[in-house]
């Protein structure tokens, strides 16, 4: 009796070592991913459907730290996937684990790096924008000269309502574009090249209750309004702005793309020219606003340059491109373009007159 019993338990552990080791689970991850992009995890396994288990996102540096759990139910087709977000994570070596099993082929961890290549994008324009029924993106980005980018702009909504699109970038890396767009709210703009996503901005545009929450005091007070106007330029065809101020001081400053000579005139008519920043930073001028409209030219330090330059304005009420050559610029633009006199005509007429003398004197 007790030799029987034996047996049964034996037998028991044996069919009970054949069921654990029946269970087979595989997963599956990219060897590498740009921080920001979503990780997704997939699998297959011999588990019921239906069932759920585990899938853990760990950080691995010196010690292993959980970051995120996912729950995953068994799909019909005996699959699961687990989508983590990456976005504020470090770079680094992370690891994707499913719960282990007895079988000797099942693949429960898969190593993940993930890395960083937001720095590469220098954005110029403003990521807070009032509303004009355009998005307007102005930047550079990192080892890009003559080449170009996808930019795709998801709207607040979730709809990808440009894009992804190919824009081109001139010598210096620097890019621009006009979005449409059809409502204020929050847009990701995000960019990629051929080796893969680069990163992504958020576009935050103001109007209607947006903009008149500002002005009652609703939202943030130390929250800054820019609003901005773009142009091509060069030192033949500068670009010329208007600037309606506001009252208090008023900031203006250029894009950065290349090294800006910006030259505008206070309330008093006074020109005044700002280049200190040898194109490592953009051109600043500071003064006070009294409500009127100031002038501004701008043109490219380099003769051989001609690149988009964009003008932000804070604390002023409109920037716009003049249609014409604004009057304090004038006169100088005049003479640019008025060829000077010719020298021949006049020694030719100087010289008829020394010969009509000469041959007067021989004469006499």
């Amino acid at each position: 009796m007790v030799m029987k019993r034996i047996v049964l338990l034996f037998m028991g552990l044996l069919f009970l070592a054949n069921l654990v080791s029946a269970y087979h689970v595989t997963i599956n991850a990219p060897d590498s991913l740009a921080i920001g992009k979503p990780l997704v995890v997939t699998g297959t396994t011999t588990f019921g459907i239906g069932t759920p288990i585990d899938i853990v996102l760990y950080h691995q540096v010196t010690t292993t730290t959980e970051i995120q759990r996912e729950i995953v139910y068994i799909q019909p087709d005996q699959s699961f996937q687990a989508v983590f977000d990456t976005t504020g994570l470090a770079p680094g070596t992370y690891k994707v684990e499913a719960p282990p099993t007895a079988n000797g082929d099942s693949v429960t961890m898969r190593l993940v790096t993930l890395y960083d290549r937001s720095q590469e994008i220098s954005l110029s324009s403003a990521l807070t924008q009032a509303y004009t029924g355009n998005l307007y993106l102005n930047g550079e980005i990192k080892g890009k000269e003559n080449s170009g980018i996808q930019v795709e702009v998801i709207d607040p909504t979730g709809l990808v309502i440009f894009g992804p699109r190919y824009i081109n970038t001139d010598n210096a890396a620097h890019f621009a574009a006009d979005i449409p767009i059809r409502e204020p709210g929050s847009y990701e703009v995000s960019f990629t090249d051929g080796n893969g996503y680069i990163g992504s901005r958020v576009v935050t545009i103001l109007g209607g209750d947006a903009t008149s929450s500002l002005t009652n005091g609703i939202s943030n007070p130390t929250q800054v309004i820019v609003l901005s106007a773009h142009a091509l330029s060069s030192r033949d065809a500068p670009a010329y702005f208007l600037v309606k101020t506001n009252v208090g001081p008023v900031v203006l400053y250029t894009s950065k793309s290349t090294d800006w000579v910006m030259e505008y005139t206070d309330d008093q008519g006074v020109l005044y020219t700002e280049n200190d920043r040898a194109g490592a930073s953009p051109e600043r001028a500071e003064f006070t606003g009294r409500g009127t409209t100031v002038y501004v030219k701008i043109y490219p330090y380099k003769y051989a340059s001609t690149s988009d330059v964009t003008l932000y304005g804070e604390n002023v009420q409109a920037v716009v491109v003049s249609p014409s050559v604004p009057a304090p610029f004038a006169l100088s633009a005049a003479k640019a373009t008025t060829p000077s006199t010719p020298l021949l005509p006049g020694i030719a007429v100087l010289s008829l007159v020394i010969a009509l003398c000469l041959l007067t004197h021989r004469k006499n």
